[in-house]
Formats: C-alpha cells, sequence, structure tokens
C-alpha cells in the first residue's frame, strides 16, 4: 500500500526510469521551465504541462476554430479541438506501443495548434499578407505563433505571462508541423538548445525528442482520411475516389487509414532512435496527401470560403489598425470588440509590443465564429 506520506510524483518518476525506452525523455530528465518552479509533489512536469494547456482559454477556443471547412457549429465537421484529440490518441498509441512518454505525447499534442489564426490555414496566409503589406518587420506560422502563446500570451494564475511549461513540450509544439509530404524517417535532433526553438520552426527543424516527431506524423495522419470525410459531405471527394492501389496499401476508409499507418510506424519503428514508416505506405500516405490537397484545398469551394474568409481577416485589421490611433476613443467604442481591443493593448505582456505586434496577438487569438460577429459589428450597414 502506497506510503501517503510518499512523493507521488517521485515515485511516478523512478517508474518511468524503469519502464521506457531508452530513446524516450523520462520527466525526471527533463531539461526544465524557463522560470524555475518547485515541483509538483504529485504530478510529473508533463503531467503538469498537460493541465496548464487543457484548462488555458487558447485551448477552449479550439472548439469554434475551423480544421478545412468553415462552420465550427455544426457537429459533423471537424475542429481543432477535435483534431488537436485526435492527434493525441494516435499519438498516444503509437507513443505507448515504443514505449516512448505518453504525457510527453500528450502535451504536445494538445497544445501544438494553440496558436492557429481564425479560418485556418486561409486565415494565416491573409494575416501573413498583411504584415508584409505593413513592412511589420516579422511573419506569422501558426506553430511559432503557438509557442509565443505558450510562452508570453496565455493566462496563468490570472496574470498573461505564458504558462511556463517545460523545454520539451514547448519544443514539439514548435515543431509539430512538418510540411515536407514526403517526410517519412523522423530522427530527433537531440542537439537543439533554447535559443534553436524560434529560428527552428522557420526551417522546420525536427524536435529534440521522438515524443515530438510521433506527434508530428500523427498530425498528418490525424487529418489525412478526416478531411475526406468533410469532404465528402461537402461533395468534393469521396473515399471511393481515391485509386486502387492507395486503397490497397491504406484502406478504403478513415478508421482504415489510421489503423494501417499506425500499425505499420509501430512495426517498422520497433527497437530504432526514429520514428518510421516503411516504403510502400510512406509512398502511399504522400500520394494521398497530394491528391487531397488537388481535389479538397484547391477546389473551388474551398477557395471561395477562403476568400470570404480573407474578406474578414482584411477588415478586422484594418478596423484595428485605425482603433489604435486613438487608444481613449478605441476604450470607450460601444461596438465590443473594439473596446476590447483596448483593453488588451492596454494590458500587452509585452510593453514594447509594435502596433502589428498587437493587432496579431489579438486577431489570432479570435475564434472563426468571434471574427465573423465582430466583423459584421463594426461593417453592419
Amino acid at each position: 500500500m502506497l506510503d501517503p506520506r510518499a512523493n507521488i510524483r517521485e515515485i511516478k518518476e523512478a517508474e518511468e526510469l524503469e519502464r521506457l525506452s531508452p530513446y524516450a525523455v523520462p520527466a525526471a530528465r527533463s531539461r526544465g521551465r524557463r522560470k524555475p518552479e518547485a515541483p509538483c509533489t504529485t504530478r510529473t512536469a508533463y503531467e503538469r504541462d498537460m493541465g496548464r494547456i487543457i484548462y488555458s482559454l487558447d485551448f477552449r477556443r479550439l472548439r469554434h476554430k475551423t480544421q478545412v471547412f468553415f462552420n465550427p457549429r455544426s457537429d459533423h465537421v471537424c475542429t481543432r479541438m477535435e483534431h488537436v484529440i485526435y492527434v493525441s490518441y494516435i499519438a498516444r498509441t503509437i507513443g505507448k506501443a515504443l514505449r516512448l512518454n505518453e504525457d510527453l505525447i500528450e502535451a504536445i499534442a494538445l497544445g501544438h495548434d494553440l496558436g492557429h489564426a481564425p479560418f485556418g490555414h486561409s486565415g494565416e496566409a491573409e494575416l501573413n499578407a498583411i504584415l508584409r503589406r505593413e513592412g511589420s518587420g516579422f511573419q506569422f506560422k501558426h506553430e511559432v505563433h503557438s509557442l509565443r502563446v505558450i510562452d508570453v500570451l496565455a493566462e496563468h494564475q490570472g496574470k498573461r505571462q505564458g504558462l511556463n511549461l517545460s523545454f520539451e513540450v514547448r519544443d514539439g509544439i514548435v515543431s509539430h508541423c512538418g510540411e515536407r509530404y514526403l517526410e517519412t524517417d523522423l530522427h530527433a535532433n537531440r542537439e537543439k538548445t533554447e535559443k534553436d526553438l524560434y529560428p527552428g520552426a522557420e526551417s522546420h527543424a525536427l524536435p529534440a525528442s521522438l515524443e515530438g516527431c510521433v506527434v508530428r506524423i500523427a498530425d498528418r495522419i490525424a487529418y489525412l482520411g478526416r478531411d475526406i470525410e468533410d469532404a465528402a459531405r461537402a461533395g468534393l471527394m469521396d473515399f471511393e475516389d481515391i485509386p486502387r492501389d492507395l486503397k490497397q496499401t491504406l484502406g478504403a476508409s478513415n478508421r482504415d487509414i489510421v489503423n494501417n499507418l499506425v500499425t505499420d510506424i509501430i512495426r517498422t519503428s520497433q527497437g530504432q532512435d526514429a520514428i518510421k514508416l516503411s516504403p510502400g505506405p510512406a509512398q502511399a500516405m504522400s500520394a494521398l496527401l497530394q491528391l487531397n490537397a488537388h481535389r479538397i484545398y484547391a477546389s473551388a469551394k474551398v477557395r471561395r470560403y477562403e476568400f470570404i474568409a480573407r474578406q474578414i481577416v482584411d477588415g478586422l485589421y484594418e478596423a484595428f489598425k485605425q482603433g489604435l490611433e486613438d487608444p481613449e476613443a478605441l476604450a470607450q467604442s460601444p461596438i465590443p470588440v473594439l473596446a476590447n481591443l483596448a483593453k488588451f493593448a492596454a494590458e500587452h505582456p509585452e510593453p514594447q509590443a509594435s502596433r502589428d505586434r498587437i493587432i496579431c496577438d489579438y486577431l489570432a487569438g479570435m475564434t472563426d465564429v468571434y471574427a465573423s460577429e465582430s466583423f459584421k459589428s463594426i461593417y453592419q450597414i
């Protein structure tokens, strides 16, 4: 029977050291936090990080942020909240089989999309275009902004000071976005340091842990077949449209695709200091991702939605830019989104933040629904 005086966290950490693969990152070997804190007596560092993420306002907003199709109030359309739960489930399944640290995997997975702007990649692209037009001197990338959210913008214990997460979770979050479809042999970049995190995201550098690599590949597996399910409801593409050779390798449903890819990764990566797909599934996954890009993401229906999303983001940015020219008048605005902007700017955790940085931080935190309603409240005729 457990001694009630025992430090439960230390028992958990000792158990991890005995059980986990030599390629895993036990909580006891974490590189720690940017701001030192006394450890919890019950939770490991990664369990504590998981709690800070799921209790944050930024995590709650994911339920009203778009994955691909704009209708986050529909029970049948995938939202960011649903997506991160899928990623967590898939990544933990792989990690458990490979004896990696499941708590680290789950913390990375649940936090990896906290920095997404409203309207998904469409909103991100428009926000980036605006920043270039304004000569802001910085870009918007959702993975980099996710790290900015947890380091700077998120509220913890009633203060906007960031969540102060561990190095491994922060690294996994900022390194989760592997844009290359053929990236199917992932090796942890264990030489990474704190100073490499933000610059590394610009070049899509690999994570510093295998746990981060698992989340990075699980991110693609999670949306590969799920996007087809949404596309079928939109009349764009169905599983019947997948070529026969890809069906033979991956399957003919989201369930089969996930199961076959996860099984292959586990078998191919067993006993290795890498996360891998074997050649056949790797090529099939790449081909299906490219087919999705053509049939779904580049479709006329999605492009029309992107046009609407761009108009909303651009209109909000212009209104916020004009409003910040007179902060006192902005604070007295009868339009809630403008009055809230004044409060956000006054309480921004970086006193010297530029106008563009403040607007970007504020706009990126909006949900699709709030952005749409705010646009209507400002530009109502």
